[in-house]
């Protein structure tokens, strides 16, 4: 019964995809291993033309073996179609409880249950107090568990009962008395948490975690920063002063939402700075224009194309000035009302909504307090801009890197984010070395650097007969050690006289 279990929960978990893989892997090191055998044997043995064309087969028969097209498996998760999936959550946590199945087949279930929670938004409550026993640092794959149990949070959870497992981790994991790792892993999964539903923080519990920013460990701190940029854009009244940073556009209009309370928007916010469609008498006046201009020859015709294109250029210049100049004349009111008549009105292409991004940064990233200056200040002064690239290689990336997460749901590899000193390797030294020559003096001696510097004596040592140097070798050799103390103090006197 525990092999169909585990098939079963495998296959909803998607976890057989990793073991093809590997299964893959571990047949090219086979094929590797029997060329190398094949190579080998035929170098060993007798050489014969019936021998060399056995080998040369074998590896043929190898090659097409490689070059058979894998058979494509498609990453599609059986969990968006479950029927009922509160009523199958519940019966499966009652088999959970009553299970003495092995630890790892338990593990699948609470991985299975946790995703099925987080996915439908589900409201199984006694699921978290069952993996809240499990909170200890010295669990076996304690990871895992922390990694279910920011699976299994959302924002229809009562915020008490997620408040009382970040403080358990807090206590057992964020403490001193254990290692840098340790404490990294707890503020990770507080921060994961914090973001599925950031009700489930204390004001206390976050000032004191917090702190940690400036804690010796360089995990740690970084995990506690993370942590403060979360609240810095979910809701910064929790966090210090000295915590929340500089004031934004967009925490301005940040208003922190209570549990089970939301705020849908009927419009774009920013589609203000859009121009309204065009009035009917417009749009006959265009229409007679074109049929102008379709009666002109194609000369003319090419030369007009290439002046719509500037105008179309000079067009998006003008929209974006009209913008900054609309941001600062209109009113939050007249703002709204202006954004829900075009947002209902027009159908905005993909070049305005890329537009729309790059208002959303700027609103995250502009500090309030410059606006009102700017406000203030006189048309001679120029307006400071902040220039954003909104090329799409960085989310390609991104994506790439998350290509493991199935439906957006959280990996392993958040909640062990841990920062590790590495080695540096011959390269990063040298690296190293030669930054930190330049802009020094050179080592060596001062007076052959100049141009009318003679050779030294080691140098004319070099190119002299060693029978006219046989007789001094040998008396340096007889000499008795106090010689060679005093012959040493001599000659560090006169390179000190020297320098």
């Amino acid at each position: 019964m525990s092999k169909v279990q585990v098939a079963a929960l495998n296959f909803f978990l998607c976890n057989n995809l990793n073991k093809d893989n590997d299964k893959d892997s571990d047949s090219d090191d086979d094929e590797k291993l029997t060329k190398k055998d094949i190579l080998l044997g035929h170098r060993v043995g007798k050489k014969t033309s019936k021998r060399k064309k056995q080998t040369e087969r074998a590896l043929k028969a190898l090659e097409k073996q490689k070059k058979k097209k894998k058979v494509e498996i498609f990453d599609y998760s059986a969990l968006h179609l479950l029927y009922d999936a509160q009523d199958f959550a519940e019966r499966l946590f009652r088999q959970l409880e009553s299970s003495n199945e092995r630890f790892e087949v338990k593990l699948l279930h609470q991985d299975f249950l946790s995703r099925l929670i987080g996915l439908h938004q589900l409201l199984l409550l006694n699921f978290y107090p069952y993996l809240q026993r499990y909170l200890q640092p010295h669990q076996r794959q304690v990871t895992k568990i922390l990694l279910y149990v920011a699976q299994a949070s959302h924002e229809l959870v009562p915020p008490d009962i997620l408040e009382s497992i970040c403080k358990t981790i807090a206590n057992n994991f964020i403490t001193e008395r254990n290692s840098g790792e340790v404490m990294a892993v707890g503020l990770n999964t507080i921060r994961e948490i914090c973001s599925k539903s950031y009700l489930a923080m204390d004001q206390d519990l976050l000032i004191d975690l917090s702190k940690y920013k400036s804690y010796r460990d360089k995990s740690v701190s970084a995990s506690a920063r993370s942590l403060i940029q979360l609240f810095r854009e979910k809701n910064p009244q929790l966090l210090e002063r000295k915590d929340r940073g500089k004031p934004t556009e967009f925490q301005r209009d940040l208003v922190p939402l209570d549990y089970g309370q939301s705020k849908p928007k009927s419009y774009l916010e920013g589609a203000e700075i859009f121009q309204q469609d065009i009035d009917d008498q417009d749009k006959q006046s265009i229409d007679e224009d074109d049929q102008d201009d379709d009666q002109q020859s194609e000369e003319d015709w090419i030369n007009v194309s290439n002046s719509d294109e500037d105008d179309e250029v000079d067009d998006n210049d003008e929209e974006q000035e009209n913008g900054d100049k609309m941001e600062t004349t209109m009113t939050e009111e007249e703002r709204r009302e202006r954004a829900i008549t075009i947002s209902s009105q027009r159908i905005l292409t993909q070049q305005e909504f890329e537009q729309l991004k790059v208002l959303e940064l700027k609103r995250r990233i502009q500090d309030r307090r410059r606006n009102r200056l700017e406000e203030s200040m006189t048309d001679s002064r120029k307006r400071k801009t902040i220039s954003i690239d909104t090329d799409s290689d960085s989310d390609d990336e991104n994506k790439k890197n998350n290509a493991d997460q199935n439906s957006g749901l959280i990996t392993l590899r958040d909640i062990e984010r841990v920062h590790k000193k590495r080695a540096h390797d011959k390269e990063s030294r040298l690296e190293t070395v030669i930054a930190g020559r330049e802009g020094r003096a050179k080592f060596g001696k001062w007076k052959k650097e100049q141009g009318h510097a003679g050779t030294t004596n080691k140098e004319k040592l070099k190119n002299k007969n060693f029978q006219m140097l046989k007789p001094k070798l040998r008396n340096k050799q007889k000499r008795s050690f106090r010689d060679k103390q005093i012959a040493l103090r001599d000659a560090l006197l006169k390179d000190k006289r020297l320098r």
